[in-house]
């Protein structure tokens, strides 16, 4: 699948980018936060009530209405599918409380592969298993687990990775499908207004702040026929076949993007950010300002102008800004500086302060000295080329020495 498929697949923006719906959010807001507050302390009731009573039919059906006044409503699409004497549940992912849901309408265990342990892996409705021996011996320990008698199914996700449940599902694992020869697919579609289910940065707390926070998050659960190995038929060939039909039920792609896939995805959007808004300078901090007030969009602009302002440091940024709008070359703008070509006092004031800061600046060791400017525009194509070219070659040397002063080289080392 390509690119475009992968950024389809998750919700890297919290909000919406319609400007309709932001202003209904925006609206909306007030009311959210109180309901939000709201049912916080109505969420700590739930918990105490789910850790109180013992399970049962009862138990389940107080907690799912508990549930729905704090917004999460469940719906399930034929529950006579279900089969009592299957082991295995497999279900795609979409937000961090599938397992809650899916546990509110039958009785099993999600085991806790990856994150917290101890009371937080408790109190989130996992079962806790020793993942640090490695993927092998979990499987072999789940293994056990499914085939002793009388215990609950097992709800596993083979996708390992959260979806935005609208485009596609990621490649299912196969080592779910080791445990047994029979599973039962769970198709999970969850719907919510105003905001985005879930982002890749966010944390189980905040995406269950933000389920407090909009008016409703509904699931839609659908028990689809089990589904059993048949024989001479691989491990990995029967992920495929209960993706297949787990896609085939929500009307979904069935991709080959694994749960590394995401994860790399995601740290390359991180390093796509513009370099000069992670590693900005102090001087350059209203640059992007300076750039917008000049009518230019461009952020080339940006990148130039602080090339010039390592090169120039003591010039203001909007006089860059300025002339690179004019000249869209560096060296030109850097020239044109050197030159002190407009007679604006800004400029001028730019100018002269590099020269005499410089000076003081680096007073202990050997003043670097720049060929000025020509007194006078050379008559002959060649005159003005040396001249340019005596400029340029000053100017390198001076922004060599202040690289070597500012580092503490000797002049041997940066040769």
């Amino acid at each position: 699948m390509e690119n475009r498929g992968i950024e389809d697949m998750f919700d890297f923006r919290r909000f919406p980018k319609d400007a309709v719906l932001l202003l209904l959010l925006l609206i909306y807001s007030p009311v959210g936060i109180c309901l939000m507050l709201i049912r916080i302390f109505i969420g700590v009731h739930v918990f105490l009530v789910s850790c109180a009573l013992p399970e049962s039919f009862a138990r389940r059906f107080i907690v799912r209405v508990m549930c729905s006044v704090l917004g999460m409503h469940v719906r399930q699409k034929n529950p006579r599918s279900r089969d009592r004497n299957t082991k295995l549940y497999t279900c795609n992912h979409v937000t961090e409380f599938d397992h809650n849901i899916i546990n509110l309408l039958t009785p099993c265990h999600t085991p806790q592969l990856e994150g917290s342990t101890g009371f937080v892996c408790w109190a989130r409705g996992f079962m806790e298993i020793h993942s640090a021996s490695g993927q092998e011996a979990v499987g072999e320990s789940l293994q056990r687990y499914c085939s002793t008698e009388g215990t609950p199914p097992l709800l596993l996700f083979p996708e390992e990775e959260t979806t935005n449940g609208r485009a596609g599902l990621l490649k299912f694992s196969s080592w779910p499908f080791s445990l047994t020869d029979s599973i039962q697919p769970v198709a999970l579609r969850v719907t919510r207004p105003l905001i985005a289910l879930s982002t890749p940065d966010s944390s189980w707390l905040k995406e269950l702040l933000w389920t407090f926070f909009v008016p409703c998050t509904v699931y839609h659960v659908s028990w689809l026929p089990p589904v059993s190995r048949q024989e001479g038929e691989s491990m990995q060939e029967f992920a495929n076949k209960a993706q297949e039909l787990l896609a085939g039920e929500l009307g979904l792609v069935s991709t080959k993007i694994t749960k590394a896939d995401k994860a790399e995805h995601i740290k390359r959007k991180r390093h796509a950010v513009p370099q000069t808004s992670t590693s900005v300078r102090p001087g350059s901090i209203g640059l992007g300002f300076m750039v917008q007030s000049l009518g230019t969009d461009d952020h080339r602009i940006t990148k130039m102008a602080q090339q010039v302002k390592d090169v120039l440091p003591h010039v203001p940024l909007n006089v860059i800004a300025k002339d690179l709008a004019k000249t869209n070359c560096v060296d030109t703008t850097i020239t044109n500086l050197l030159e002190n070509k407009d007679d604006s006092p800004m400029e001028a004031t730019g100018t002269s302060s590099f020269g005499s800061s410089r000076n003081s600046s680096y007073s202990s060791g050997p003043a670097p000295t720049i060929t000025p400017a020509a007194q006078s525009f050379g008559r002959s194509p060649v005159d003005r080329h040396l001249s340019l070219q005596e400029r340029k070659e000053a100017l390198y040397n001076f922004a060599r020495r202040r690289y070597i002063e500012k580092h503490g080289l000797d002049q041997e080392d940066s040769h």
